[in-house]
């Protein structure tokens, strides 16, 4: 805290030198043109914040320059001028620019295509339809993704977590604008409380990421960037209801001024118990959540931005019988799951940009997370606070750029009851630094390189190294190679591929290891544009993750979970491929991952259980005239490994989704998802033992079936 007070301080303290402003206005409606990347030249050389002034990457050194932004004539502009603000008018253009993605997850304002961090983006456009097709979480546009996959862990709750590169999802981090929230016990319905519709892009880094965000992304990470408000009014409402018998409504208000800006996200979310395979137990839970995500943005000066916000989710959920939650239970009818969940988070942060295009930022969040676990037999209470401090430099060198900061992130877990819990408490604590340089060796070459320590209260230093190189041959032609390293302490908590009762949780010995990873990741790109309107991207990537001293689950005679380290490592190997066609209104998506996970310290079935060796995906979207919005998806999943060695069959997923726009304001979505009705309980129960005690199986399929929904959305 006296950290962050002293930095405040000197933040405060310091004053910008004078410099020209360059201000960029739609000439017809006289409106900024915000949160849009500045070309010149066909590079990027800036991007325009709120107010729709260019913040440089690199001052340009010519007294004039020709720049364009996305769907706008090209145009002159003096930077010589003596003015302290210079306005200038942009005409919308005949043809269409591409748009520039520039990513926040690697700190230093790259462009996606140019960042040697591999990063792919779901954009405005993708979040936009997610949230008229699945509008009550982000797990399906984020298991559409190659190379990602949404692992349900309960069939009871509908808990799951995200696996990258075949790797569980404990070696996967969650952040909410660059900061951890989602691990340990308040991962619990994680992602499956972040509604789209709050959100204005998501950043996917595969392989391993630690340098910049600690040692967890080990498989990677996936950074959810929450919308900014503009000068224009905005007001986004969803109305939707499947046959499944979900009900959502959705809501999003922003506005700023000169002064003062904000956000407001709300939410609820109705799930009516459905038990899809009649075998009485509910495939789907009852489930009610609700979100409030208000944020306050204060602009004290054109280059200062300070927001306050603060985010509440209200979740209950329950499973089991169906009598049971229908309310007519009897000696027989009598599990059941109820769980209760509450997280509530504040957050802050502080931007102020200087006079040479440095940056310098200052961060944090706390977030409370309660949970009720109710069942026929028992009942468990917990509790975990979650803190995260940053604060970072950003600052260029002529090409190249410098980013460099120390961050503290900590968790307090205490079980409040029941008394028999073995696991009463447990806590972790870290203090980092961390920098990272990119070096711009030429204009078609960069080297990165990046440097993290951590002092963890308990396990000691971890220092860890990474590089990565971008080189484009041509304008055609590129290659991405890298190298990390990340490590992850014992956590009794983690997310499993199984869930565990935590009331059977033992606490950590003290023999313990941390679990410490390699990873090494090489690619080729190739991009070919014909026109404004026919585009080709292919991108053929491969992967190597070592995870040393790995950590597994044991039970023992008296059915209590413990763990131990292995000996001999866990591997991720495989190839990512996936193309991207555009011709005119047709957009087409294609991916292939080849995956092949081992558990070496196992002599058979080394295979990591539930992670297909083949998996391929495919999208066709066309729009006609701005007026109809066609979607075709597809995915095949290869056959998974079960824990007992036996292989799944392979099977096949499709969905189909029609948008009609009334107007510019109003827009329905009729969306298919599983046509095909593909469900684990068609090739095998779910479950074995009897409905009073049921033990359910590792889930390797959906179980919930085929669904249709129906969105109304109204959009100013």
């Amino acid at each position: 805290m006296k950290l962050q007070l002293l930095l405040l301080v000197l933040l405060l303290s310091i004053s910008a030198s004078a410099q020209n402003k360059i201000q960029l206005l739609d000439k017809k409606t006289k409106l900024p043109l915000v949160n849009t990347s500045v070309l010149s030249d066909e590079k990027t050389i800036g991007k325009t914040d709120s107010l729709g002034f260019i913040i440089f990457l690199q001052k340009p050194n010519a007294q004039h320059i020709d720049i364009a932004i996305a769907d706008y004539q090209e145009k002159s502009i003096d930077m010589s001028s003596n003015d302290s603000i210079q306005i200038v008018y942009l005409d919308k253009g005949e043809g269409e620019l591409e748009e520039v993605t520039i990513i926040s997850s690697s700190r230093n304002n790259e462009k996606m295509e140019n960042s040697p961090l591999k990063i792919e983006v779901l954009g405005k456009e993708e979040l936009s339809e997610e949230a008229g097709i699945k509008p009550g979480n982000i797990a399906s546009i984020l298991g559409d993704v190659s190379g990602v996959q949404i692992q349900q862990s309960s069939a009871t709750s509908g808990n799951s977590n995200v696996r990258i590169q075949g790797l569980d999802g404990r070696y996967t981090q969650i952040l909410r604008d660059g900061m951890p929230l989602y691990d340990g016990f308040s991962g619990g319905f994680g992602i499956m409380t972040i509604p789209p519709l709050d959100l204005q892009q998501i950043e996917m880094v595969k392989g391993s990421a630690s340098t910049l965000y600690g040692g967890g992304a080990i498989g990677g990470l996936v950074n959810l960037i929450s919308k900014k408000p503009t000068l224009q009014q905005e007001a986004d409402v969803l109305i939707n209801y499947t046959t499944l018998k979900e009900f959502n409504v959705n809501a999003y208000l922003a506005k700023r001024n000169k002064k003062w800006g904000y956000t407001l996200f709300t939410g609820y979310n109705n799930q009516r118990a459905v038990d899809v395979d009649k075998d009485g137990l509910s495939d789907l839970p009852n489930a009610n959540s609700f979100i409030i995500h208000p944020r306050l943005f204060y602009y004290p000066s054109e280059n200062t931005i300070i927001m306050l916000g603060y985010t509440g989710t209200f979740d209950q959920r329950k499973g089991g019988d169906m009598k049971v939650i229908g309310n007519s239970s009897d000696s027989l009818h009598q599990y059941y799951e109820h769980n209760k969940t509450e997280r509530h988070t504040g957050e802050y942060s502080i931007e102020h940009f200087y006079s040479n295009n440095s940056k310098l930022t200052v961060k944090g969040n706390m977030s409370n997370f309660n949970r009720n676990t109710e069942t026929n037999i028992y009942e468990l209470k917990g509790n975990q606070t979650s803190y995260y401090s940053e604060a970072s430099l950003y600052k260029p060198f002529g090409k190249s750029n410098l980013v460099a900061g120390i961050n503290i992130v900590g968790d307090d877990y205490k079980t409040k009851s029941p008394d028999s819990a073995t696991l009463k408490s447990y806590s972790n604590f870290t203090i980092g630094a961390f920098a990272q340089f990119s070096w711009h060796i030429k204009d078609n070459t960069i080297l990165e390189t990046g440097l993290r320590a951590d002092q963890h209260n308990t396990y000691g230093t971890f220092v860890l190294p990474r590089i990565a190189l971008f080189h484009r041959f041509s304008e055609q032609w590129a290659t991405r190679l890298g190298f990390g390293m990340g490590y992850k302490v014992p956590n009794p908590l983690m997310q499993q591929t199984i869930e565990y009762n935590i009331i059977d949780i033992l606490p950590l010995n003290s023999g313990l290891k941390p679990e410490v990873s390699y990873g090494y990741n090489a690619e080729v790109n190739y991009k070919k544009e014909w026109n404004n309107h026919t585009t080709l991207f292919i991108n053929q990537a491969f992967f190597l993750t070592q995870v040393d001293h790995p950590i597994v689950f044991e039970e023992d005679a008296n059915n209590k979970i413990y763990l131990i380290n292995e000996s001999k490592p866990l591997l991720s190997m495989g190839s990512d491929t996936y193309i991207k066609l555009k011709i005119k209104s047709w957009e087409l998506y294609a991916g292939y991952t080849y995956t092949d996970t081992r558990r070496t310290y196992l002599s058979a079935n080394t295979f990591i259980p539930l992670t297909p060796r083949n998996r391929m995906a495919f999208v066709v979207v066309r729009e006609i005239e701005k007026k109809w919005r066609f979607g075709l998806e597809g995915s095949l999943m290869g056959h998974q490994y079960r824990y007992d060695g036996t292989t799944t069959p392979s099977y096949f997923f499709m969905a189909l989704m029609l948008q009609r726009n009334l107007n510019k304001h109003f827009s329905i979505v009729l969306n298919g998802e599983n046509l095909l009705d593909y469900r684990m309980s068609k090739v095998e129960p779910i479950y074995t033992g009897s409905i009073s005690n049921p033990m359910f199986k590792p889930l390797w399929a959906p179980i919930d079936g085929r669904v249709i929904n129906l969105s109304l959305r109204w959009k100013l």
